[in-house]
């Protein structure tokens, strides 16, 4: 099922968001690229914008000021039932607090640190939001991995935290990517280990329909993206949109499922 109405199991990725500075440009951009309508919350909780698709939340998009930021992404959350209590473990574990537990009004509650080996994440604990309400169809969150220098110090860290096995990836030699599976064997993520990456961060990937298609619509819209290309898992491509955050699309190969 692709509807969520509860919330999710401990460490599964269940809210995305990203800052931007100019949320109509944003707006346009998204909903050019996966069919997006918006509803633009009020002043006094920053404009925090819902992405919608048929009318269930699957992203938000929160402005910021551009004098002061210097870099934009997609920020991940992993859900907890105690935020409090998952905030410090990971802080126990040499994780570094960047924004305190704190409750969103009715929402949930929160928190984001930086992880050992220095990728950025979240933590939310949902109350009459509980994330993403459309997962894994097009248009929607379809998984995070992480890329970081330092796959061991990010194995052990999210592993003891959540509880997640760690397995192997056979079908990709050469690349030192670990799954990351809830102890319902439900796979939740990867960690890719790469010594050349600029710097240690939560990747997220969409899914969509056509993975060409959604490179043209990127590239109309005023972003930038490479050919898609196809792997053993399908057709995906890199987008960057026209503040600098990339993300990434996939979609299934013709014929898969067939």
């Amino acid at each position: 099922m692709s509807a969520v109405t509860t919330n999710q199991p401990l460490g599964t990725p269940t809210w995305i968001d990203l800052g931007i500075p100019d949320l109509d440009l944003a707006m346009s951009f998204y909903g050019t690229v996966f069919g997006w309508e918006f509803d633009v919350g009020p002043e006094e909780f920053g404009r925090y914008t819902m992405c919608l698709l048929r009318g269930k939340k699957v992203a938000a998009l929160m402005p910021v000021d551009a004098a002061t930021s210097t870099a934009y992404w997609w920020n991940v959350y992993l859900a907890t039932d105690a935020v409090d209590d998952t905030d410090a473990r990971c802080r126990a574990l040499g994780a570094e607090s960047l924004v305190e537990p704190m409750q969103i009004a009715d929402q949930g509650s929160m928190s984001i640190l930086r992880d050992p080996s220095g990728a950025q994440f979240g933590l939310w604990q949902g109350a009459a939001h509980v994330g993403c309400e459309l997962v894994n169809e097009p248009g929607t969150l379809l998984r995070n991995d992480l890329v970081t220098t330092d796959a061991v110090a990010a194995r052990t860290f999210y592993s003891t935290v959540f509880g997640f096995t760690l397995d192997g990836e056979d079908e990709m030699p050469g690349v030192d990517f670990t799954f990351l599976r809830r102890p319902d064997g439900h796979e939740v993520g990867g960690i890719i280990g790469d010594p050349t990456a600029a710097a240690p961060a939560w990747g997220t990937l969409f899914q969509v329909t056509d993975a060409d298609a959604a490179v043209a619509a990127a590239r109309s819209a005023g972003g930038t993206a490479t050919d898609a290309t196809d792997m053993q898992y399908g057709r995906t491509a890199e987008i960057t949109d026209p503040f600098g955050a990339t993300f990434t699309v996939g979609a299934p190969l013709p014929g898969a499922g067939d």
